[in-house]
């Protein structure tokens, strides 16, 4: 089914009628023309299992991701391709009646993308920053409890913006969108669904067979194995041999390309605005200011970890800026979104969803009041979320309660600007969001290295969970699904995904000692221990120059969106503010592969764009989730010793 996101702004309606209705006409367009109501299957017991072995294995997939790159990938469209070509698999040796119906499928990806990244966000970055400042895991029953907490924390924190950034700024979100197209296109033709589901299916192969020889040959030292990956080693990362950049190799400052196809995947799908706006800003800022602001002291170490000690300061004030900017251009919106919370207190109990189910003639607030996640919901699960966070908080790390209720507060306003990022660019910036977390407690709990990193996870962990929320629930409105089902299905993933998750980190990251090097160099840890340890001694322990770009980047975080308003027929030729932001807080190299990633996408587009429709997103979720799976079983093997 076909929809049509028509906004007020886009001249469709006439001023009178504009100004009467106001935000209200795309959710009123929508509630008439795309939501199916119950007329199929959504979230259903059969929906629900296989998003959650999906999930476990997505799970993994986005551990190893992060511990690599320090990025984290959303999971639903692989998921959806997979639970279509197993469920036709099961209906045909008769495994199954039928196989799960569109909105079911829909369902499963919510389970199965939260159980897959929403409970392993901060998993890479704060809590192995904590592992590389203690030296020692901390005991599991407490990481359990504070990934699940952080986990429905972020969930909850979505709800009051769901409406204001999909129903009506109708933020492209482009995982959600390709995973609906992705769904329809396989419910819609046979034969075409059979092609995605191979096209898919081949390049896990080619992912995993880079992974084992890029992998493989570290923990091969013996045996035919050992035989297999000697002469066929894919190095991690690589350069031109004789380029420098004032005197030092050019790789030293992140600028070369990566032995791995995973970042050329996620460049094919975020497109060239995006990437072209993060490979510009990566090579000025690695290849030009770097070595300037080396030369002046402000960067000690010529290495991506010395480099973005600084650079993580102008990127991330860059991105908290430009949300918050945005965010705030739509106060009418804003003004409607905190309307809805003076009905929670209206009346004790809300009849509005029964007379629809009912059939009566309600109005369309009254519609979308009975399928929307309630309000009551996001105050009761933000006290749950916040009482479990402030009990582990005191018990497992010795913060203070009222530091850890701040930081939830603060969460919410950062996680605005995460999943602003995520609709716009397609990625969310975890790691920035909680620098200033990072950087707010280096004030109030000084000299506090553990507080500073756990409260900073809160806000990390949150606004990871809330995009990915968010980007389902983009998927179920262009679907035309029930947003209050699938918010069940996100929070029984989130379960699902703590319990394969914590696990899995204990076994791929037994020690201290196996993080920061090549194989699992924990790029994101890296930086969060840097924050916090320069902190613990004042915000005045910043270089100046570091200073001075917080405000550089503040201020160009601003003027983007204000060009993007001025200009919108010229939006494609303005930097992306987001992808600036982000290009400066992670290796140089991954904003290239990603931009050739994008390249290439674009030029078979322009040869064939129909193929390029059809095959851009499963050859590139394969790509992925091949490469992960594969460097995960590797990694586990080595651990277990059946490689050597």
């Amino acid at each position: 089914m076909q929809t049509t996101t028509t906004q007020p702004s886009t001249g469709e309606v006439e001023p009178s009628s504009q100004a009467a209705v106001g935000p209200e006409d795309p959710e009123q367009h929508w509630l008439r023309t795309v939501y199916q109501g119950d007329s199929m299957p959504q979230f259903t017991l059969r929906s629900f299992v296989m998003g959650s072995v999906l999930g476990g294995f997505m799970a993994l997939s986005n551990l190893y991701v992060g511990l690599k790159t320090g990025w984290g990938l959303g999971v639903a469209i692989t998921a959806c391709i997979l639970s279509f070509a197993i469920g036709r698999a099961m209906q045909a040796t008769g495994l199954a009646k039928t196989n799960l119906s569109l909105l079911e499928n829909n369902a499963m990806a919510s389970t199965a993308s939260a159980a897959g990244y929403s409970t392993g966000g901060t998993m890479t970055s704060a809590i192995c920053a904590f592992l590389l400042v203690r030296g020692s895991h901390m005991p599991w029953p407490v990481l359990m409890a504070w990934t699940f907490f952080l986990a429905v924390l972020g969930t909850v924190m979505a709800i009051p913006m769901k409406r204001q950034m999909i129903n009506v700024e109708q933020l492209k979100f482009p995982s959600g969108t390709a995973a609906a197209e992705t769904l329809r296109s396989l419910y819609s033709a046979g034969d075409e669904a059979a092609q995605k589901a191979r096209a898919l299916f081949i390049s896990m192969g080619i992912g995993a067979l880079i992974a084992w020889l890029r992998d493989a040959h570290a923990a091969a030292s013996t045996g035919v194995l050992a035989v297999l990956t000697k002469f066929s080693k894919i190095p991690a990362t690589f350069g031109i041999p004789k380029l420098t950049i004032a005197g030092v190799p050019a790789l030293q400052w992140t600028v070369g390309f990566e032995g791995s196809l995973i970042m050329v995947a996620a460049g094919a799908m975020m497109g060239l605005r995006t990437t072209i706006s993060m490979v510009i800003a990566a090579l000025l800022n690695f290849g030009v200011i770097a070595p300037k602001i080396h030369a002046m002291g402000g960067i000690t170490r010529i290495s991506y970890r010395g480099i973005v000690a600084w650079s993580l300061w102008p990127g991330a004030a860059l991105m908290v800026t430009s949300g918050l900017f945005t965010f705030a251009m739509q106060w009418r919106t804003i003004a409607r979104a905190l309307g809805n919370f003076s009905k929670v207190f209206k009346s004790k109990k809300s009849n509005e969803g029964a007379a629809y189910r009912e059939g009566a003639e309600v109005s369309h607030a009254d519609q979308l009041a009975a399928i929307e996640t309630p309000v009551s919901w996001f105050l009761g699960g933000m006290l749950f979320s916040t009482v479990g966070l402030v009990i582990v908080g005191y018990f497992g790390f010795g913060i203070a309660p009222w530091l850890s209720v701040i930081a939830v507060m603060l969460s919410f306003v950062l996680a605005i600007v995460a999943c602003r990022a995520t609709g716009e660019t397609d990625t969310t910036p975890v790691g920035a969001m909680g620098k200033i977390t990072q950087l707010t407690y280096g004030i109030l709990a000084p000299s506090n290295i553990t507080t500073n990193l756990m409260t900073a996870s809160i806000t990390a962990g949150a606004a990871g969970s809330s995009a990915d929320l968010l980007t389902d629930l983009k998927s179920g409105y262009l679907l035309g699904a029930n947003p209050r089902k699938q918010f069940l299905a996100q929070v029984s993933g989130t379960v699902v995904g703590t319990l394969v998750v914590v696990p899995a980190f204990y076994l791929l990251v037994p020690n201290a000692e196996a993080l920061g090097g090549d194989r699992f160099p924990a790029p994101s840890a890296q930086v969060w221990k840097g924050v916090a340890e320069a902190l613990s001694h004042g915000v005045h322990s910043l270089h100046p120059t570091a200073r001075w770009g917080m405000l550089v980047g503040a201020i160009l975080g601003i003027i983007l969106p204000l060009l993007e308003k001025a200009f919108p027929k010229h939006k494609n030729y303005i930097p992306s503010a987001m992808g600036v932001g982000l290009a400066l807080v992670i290796p140089a190299w991954n904003s290239v592969s990603m931009f050739v990633g994008a390249l290439l996408a674009y030029g078979f587009a322009k040869h064939n764009e129909a193929k390029a429709e059809r095959y851009v997103i499963p050859i590139a979720s394969g790509l992925i989730a091949g490469e992960s799976l594969l460097g995960v079983a590797v990694a586990l093997m080595g651990a277990v010793g059946w490689l050597s």
